[in-house]
């Protein structure tokens, strides 16, 4: 059976399977720390919280826009380059935070905000407000 959004189903499952991962770190950090809620003030359970907490606040919106875009017809070049931008985005968090890397998390709003801006660029042409 074809899936009528095979690039953003792709995406949408790395990046489950990271948000996955990461959140297992944080279960594992709790339990390290023996921290079962907020994040005590300990430096290294907050800097798991927050790589989780940033995919949640940036995630859903990224590929409802990528599902978007996907449906609108955008083509599966952009598609896959916003998606993989999204994953690479989400690798650089996860080392700018583990390591307290600022180029990192740098690197990883730009690689999340690229797709996000682009795919809305692209909705709002496709809609008539573009031009």
């Amino acid at each position: 059976m074809e899936t009528l959004i095979p690039i953003t189903s792709l995406y949408a499952a790395l990046l489950a399977i990271y948000f996955v991962v990461v959140s297992v770190r944080v279960s594992l950090a709790r339990g390290k720390t023996k921290i079962s809620i907020g994040d005590g003030d300990n430096a290294f359970l907050l800097r798991r919280i927050r790589v989780q907490g940033n995919f949640a606040e940036y995630m859903p919106l990224a590929l409802l826009l990528l599902l978007l875009a996907e449906l609108q017809g955008l083509g599966s070049l952009w598609l896959h380059g916003a998606g993989a931008l999204l994953l690479v985005g989400r690798l650089c968090m996860l080392y700018g935070l583990e390591y307290a890397s600022v180029p990192g998390r740098v690197l990883a709003m730009v690689c999340t905000y690229i797709p996000i801006i682009a795919a809305s660029g692209y909705l709002l042409l496709m809609s008539g407000f573009g031009g």
